[in-house]
């Protein structure tokens, strides 16, 4: 059967988006024009701060004493988890080296970049996980600087929380800005800081902006959108345990999409009337947020048989994907376009977004169908080197002025030519087009 709609978004993630790309533009033109003056301007302005940019070791410090120990143990745990999977990651990237042909040698290396800018919101919420995720990949790939930059709050600054992650998880220096200009601050290389080769993290629609137009002159990890979550069940999934992880994810923003694919009709009406009560449930923001992501984005969506419902998924791409339906394996081997994936109701979005290993900085609004998510190997640059002794380079040579004469490229056929003679001097070559 066709997929029925028992739950139909009325909005997309793009519905009512403002236009932020002039106001991002003429910020990051002031303060590239008007430097380290002007970016603290729009501090003051913006994060309504007026305290030190970049923390020093004694205001590291005292923040990490206002962190409980049972948190630091926490967050500790979630960086020990998330530095070994990188480290897994990282071992998955070897230099190599093939003779390509006798006396022909080619290589890869893999290069870190050499500054990174992590990006850890701190805004409604202490995103004190970003700061994990972002920090602890950049060190696990071999950045020589990183710096963790965080919003901070009026009277407070960053977060203690967030600066005991970006401090145990490696960051140099921790910078207390928000925002455009915090985003600015660190590609430009701003207050002492190395100018930044990638930017990575989550952030509000205008660090996505400012992200988006810096892409090119510094890599990003991805142009994000807001969240999105799909969860894929069987009749045999435990209903309450499904509308709750819909909503865990639901309060992320007003405009983060939560979908239910399942060939249960049963399970889909249980989750439908589940949702709302849970949703009531929240404390007020949470609630605000997750009332409007369900009311206006949420989808349900019933299927003939699972492999109706693994083809849906595949057509949404979501950042999230969660299977809690029989036979995971066959989940495993069959879906293929995801940012993270979370077999069997044992785990959650949750447990990745926070402390299981696996990075939260996801590809949304369906860009896993070409890109995974944040890793060690976003910082890292795989470059290709060559070598070739004079018998080596002879059949490449006459293959290249060859090919060259026949695309019209004669400057490139002579840079073989000149060697062919230098090198075998009284041979004669056919290296005419024609062969």
């Amino acid at each position: 059967m066709a997929r029925e709609y028992l739950k139909k978004a009325t909005l997309t993630s793009k519905s009512g988006a403002s236009d932020v790309n002039q106001i991002v533009t003429d910020i990051l033109s002031d303060i590239e024009s008007g430097g380290d003056a002007k970016a603290l301007e729009y501090a003051k302005k913006f994060d309504k701060y007026e305290g030190n940019v970049l923390l020093t070791k004694a205001e590291i410090e005292a923040a990490i004493k206002q962190v409980p120990d049972k948190l630091k143990d926490d967050i500790q745990f979630a960086h020990d988890n998330v530095r070994r999977f990188a480290e897994t990651q990282k071992a998955t990237v070897a230099d190599v080296e093939l003779e390509v042909v006798p006396g022909l040698i080619a290589g890869q290396k893999a290069i870190p970049v050499d500054a990174a800018g992590c990006y850890a919101p701190g805004g409604r919420y202490s995103h004190v996980a970003s700061a994990i995720m972002t920090v602890t990949t950049a060190k696990v790939a071999g950045c020589k600087h990183i710096t963790a930059c965080s919003p901070p709050r009026p009277g407070v600054g960053v977060a203690p929380a967030i600066v005991y992650a970006a401090h145990i998880c490696g960051a140099d220096k921790i910078m207390a800005m928000g925002g455009v200009q915090g985003v600015a601050a660190m590609t430009f290389g701003l207050f002492g800081l190395p100018k930044a080769n990638i930017l990575v993290g989550p952030g509000n629609q205008f660090v996505a902006e400012a992200k988006r137009i810096l892409f090119g002159r510094v890599g990003i990890d991805m142009i994000a959108g807001p969240t999105d979550s799909l969860i894929l069940a069987d009749a045999q999934a435990d209903a309450h345990i499904v509308a709750t992880d819909l909503v865990s994810q639901a309060e992320h923003g007003y405009n983060s999409p939560v979908w239910l694919v399942t060939d249960s009709r049963d399970l889909a009406e249980q989750v439908m009337g589940m949702v709302p009560d849970l949703i009531a449930d929240l404390p007020e923001l949470n609630r605000e947020n997750a009332t409007a992501a369900w009311r206006d984005y949420a989808e349900v969506i019933l299927c003939s048989d699972r492999e109706e419902m693994a083809a849906c998924s595949d057509d949404y791409a979501p950042e999230h994907l969660t299977v809690q339906a029989e036979d995971l394996d066959w989940w495993l081997e069959r879906l293929t376009c995801y940012g993270s994936l979370f077999l069997g109701e044992e785990t959650t979005v949750s447990y990745g977004d926070k402390a299981s290993g696996t990075n939260h900085v996801l590809p949304t609004s369906g860009a896993a169908n070409y890109t995974g998510g944040l890793s060690v190997h976003k910082y890292m640059k795989i470059v290709t080197w060559q070598r070739a002794t004079r018998e080596g380079s002879k059949p490449v040579a006459e293959a290249t002025a060859r090919i060259s004469r026949l695309e019209g490229m004669e400057g490139h056929a002579r840079s073989a030519d000149v060697r062919l003679a230098k090198y075998f001097p009284g041979e004669n070559f056919d290296l005419s087009a024609e062969g």
